[in-house]
C-alpha cells in the first residue's frame, strides 16, 4: 500500500515557517539550522517526493533500510544522515552512503567508521539518561572520546547529538546539551554544530543552539501501517 502523500509540501512548509520563528525569538539567523527530514519506516518514493519539494538532508535510523533507499536513489541530490544506534558491524555499511553519523558513542565505534575514501562527519550523541538502551556516551566521557574521533583521520568532529528524556522538560536538558557542546569546543574548537530537537520539541532545542534538527511526523506524517 502507498504511504500517502498529500499534504506533504503543506507540512514541509509550515514546519519551516516554524523553525524560521523560533530562530528569529532566539536572535538567530534561520539559516544556521539544517531541517534532516528523518523518513525511517517510510518508503523510497517519499523521499523522492521530498527532493522534488527541495529537501537536501535526510535521516534514517535503520542501517539496512537506509542503505537500500540510498541505493535505490542514487540519482537524487541527498545527504544521508544516519540517527539511530549503529552496531559496529554495520558501519562499515552505513559509511558508504551516509554523509554524517550522528550516533557516534563509544570507541569502538569510531574504530570501525574511520577509514575509507572520503571524509565523514560524525556527531557524538550524549547520554541524558541512564537507560543504557538509549545510546550516549556520558557527559564526564565526552572529552576522551572526541579525543579518538580527532585522532581519526577518515572521520570530522561535527559536535554532539541528543535525544531529551521521556519525563524531562525538553528546555533543560537541551541546557545540557548546550553545556556540553560549549565545553567540547575547548577540546575542538571547529566542533560547534549539535543535533537536537524533534517534532515534538525542536523549538525549545532551538532556544538552546541547535543546529540541526531531526524532524520526521511532523513532516512525513503517519507511518505506514505495516512499520
Amino acid at each position: 500500500m502507498p504511504i500517502e502523500t498529500e499534504g506533504l509540501a503543506d507540512r514541509l512548509e509550515r514546519v519551516r515557517h516554524r523553525v524560521a520563528d523560533a530562530a528569529r525569538a532566539a536572535g538567530r539567523d534561520p539559516s544556521e539550522i539544517t531541517t534532516i527530514v528523518v523518513t525511517k519506516f517510510h518508503p523510497a518514493s517519499l523521499v523522492r517526493e521530498l527532493a522534488t519539494l527541495g529537501v537536501r538532508d535526510v535521516g534514517e535510523n535503520r542501517a539496512q533500510e537506509a542503505a537500500g533507499k540510498a541505493a535505490e536513489l542514487t540519482d537524487l541530490d541527498v545527504r544521508w544522515h544516519f540517527i539511530g544506534q549503529l552496531q559496529t558491524n554495520k558501519a562499515k555499511a552505513v559509511r558508504h552512503f551516509a554523509s554524517a553519523v550522528h550516533s557516534v558513542d563509544r570507541p569502538g565505534l569510531v574504530a570501525a567508521l574511520d577509514g575509507g575514501d572520503r571524509v565523514l562527519d560524525c556527531f557524538l550523541q550524549l547520554a541524558l539518561t541512564d537507560d543504557p538502551g538509549r545510546g550516549g556516551v556520558p557527559i564526564p566521557e565526552l572529552p576522551a572520546l572526541a579525543e579518538r574521533v580527532l585522532a581519526a583521520p577518515g572521520l570530522r568532529l561535527r559536535g554532539v547529538m541528543a535525544v531529551a528524556p521521556l519525563g524531562v522538560e525538553p528546555r533543560r536538558a537541551f541546557a545540557t546539551v548546550r553545556e556540553a557542546s560549549e565545553s567540547l569546543r575547548a577540546l575542538a574548537p571547529d566542533a560547534t554544530d549539535i543535533s537536537a530537537g524533534m517534532s515534538g520539541d525542536f523549538g525549545d532545542a532551538i532556544a538552546e543552539g541547535a543546529t540541526h534538527l531531526r524532524i520526521g511526523t511532523a513532516i512525513t506524517g503517519k507511518r505506514p501501517e505495516h512499520a
